[in-house]
């Protein structure tokens, strides 16, 4: 069975490894390790596509030790047994580990004494966040190499090497073509890869141009990682661009969760920021977003996009405010932390004291609400913006009053 061609590239030493020159180069850390022949514990983790098998097998290679490959997934307790009986007769292995964060309980039993007494050298791989997903006590004997998305001109580079290659015998490509593989892949060196090599085997010619490609694949891939990081940081980076009152980036965040299909987490987010970051600057903003939920829900897509964008742009751009839940929050710390005190008499349910309201003129009379404890407690700061600026005059006002008695 013919190897894909990205296992054809797969790099001898670290000097082939594409990218990633924050660990890899003169006098940074993984060169280092193979110039010194020593090799320690590791987890390498980051985004697919973008070099973790690559980097294990040139550290593996580089120094010429005995190693084994195996998936936390599909190998089983006794596929390590295996490997510790190796490495007992060989004194010492490294074993290479793919989904390491799958890793179970009794895997982890049995590979845990191995490390500890440096029998195996473990290379862990992962797409997840090591410190949320791996277990503490085999992340404590690791050393965790966050591995750095790769641009452009990575996957450019490591196109033309394929190009280059003997895999691909009588190619012919031009470098537009080369450009729209690298824009398609996601920055995914590795589906680069294939879709190079399916192009190049669909063609009756090998001859690949942009018509070809567009054929097998027109859309790009990115790492959407519904269930790590990724995802999250999407949000993230949605929320903030929001929140800053860039509206380009908050189209493009709100794009990638609609291109992934992600219209609940997108909903879910929004409705938040209308009322974390925009609140009382502009509270319209929340009905207006539930409206447009229910376009959206009542179209779907692709027709939701509009109602999404349009939305989008208005909460970019809109007035911001985060006093009430800053002073809400502010409420709810103090009782959490027991400064509560009692309700005053003339408030409670039975209270014949109380002053009606809506009996004074303003439908406003002075009198205590807060217990006692609390009298002089100001949770709620107004901030002089968008439709709170009316909110402040109303509040400046009251506040007057109640000084004057």
């Amino acid at each position: 069975m013919d190897k894909p061609l990205a296992l054809k590239l797969s790099p001898n030493n670290l000097d082939e490894v594409i990218g990633q020159r924050h660990l890899i180069g003169k006098g940074k850390i993984l060169t280092n390790l193979v110039k010194n022949n020593k090799l320690f514990s590791m987890i390498l983790y980051g985004k697919p596509g973008i070099g973790k098998t690559s980097i294990a097998n040139a550290l593996v290679k580089g120094l010429g030790i005995r190693y084994r490959f195996l998936n936390a997934t599909i190998n089983s307790k006794k596929d390590i047994d295996v490997v510790i009986e190796e490495a007992k007769m060989y004194d010492g292995i490294v074993l290479i580990m793919d989904e390491i964060h799958r890793l179970n309980k009794d895997k982890q039993d049995v590979l845990l004494p191995q490390l500890e007494s440096g029998l195996i050298t473990l290379i862990g791989m992962t797409t997840s966040n090591p410190y949320h997903s791996i277990n503490p006590a085999i992340r404590s004997r690791c050393q965790l190499f966050e591995l750095n998305p790769l641009d452009e001109d990575d996957i450019i580079e490591g196109l033309k090497r394929a190009i280059n290659s003997p895999f691909l015998p009588d190619i012919v490509i031009d470098d537009k073509s080369i450009e729209l593989i690298a824009k398609l892949s996601g920055n995914d060196l590795r589906y680069a890869y294939n879709l190079l090599e399916v192009s190049y085997y669909s063609s009756d010619n090998k001859k690949i141009d942009e018509k070809r490609i567009k054929s097998i694949n027109s859309k790009p891939v990115f790492f959407a990682d519904k269930n790590g990081d990724g995802h999250y940081d999407v949000l993230s980076g949605l929320q903030k661009s929001i929140r800053g009152s860039d509206v380009d980036a908050s189209l493009h965040y709100a794009a990638r969760l609609v291109a992934e299909g992600d219209l609940d987490s997108l909903f879910r987010r929004l409705s938040v920021i209308a009322y974390e970051d925009i609140g009382l600057a502009n509270p319209a903003i929340g009905p207006r977003l539930d409206a447009c939920i229910n376009a959206c829900l009542r179209v779907g897509l692709p027709e939701g996009r509009i109602p999404i964008g349009t939305i989008v742009t208005e909460m970019a751009l809109s007035p911001k405010s985060n006093t009430a839940h800053i002073a809400f929050d502010a409420a709810l710390h103090d009782i959490e932390n027991g400064n509560v005190g009692s309700i005053p008499n003339h408030i409670k349910t039975d209270s014949t004291e109380y002053k009606y309201p809506h009996n004074y003129k303003g439908a406003f009379v002075v009198q205590q609400y807060l217990p006692d404890k609390l009298k002089n407690k100001k949770y709620y700061h107004p901030k002089d913006i968008g439709y709170e600026k009316n909110i402040k005059d109303i509040y400046e006002r009251l506040e007057q009053i109640k000084r004057n008695g």
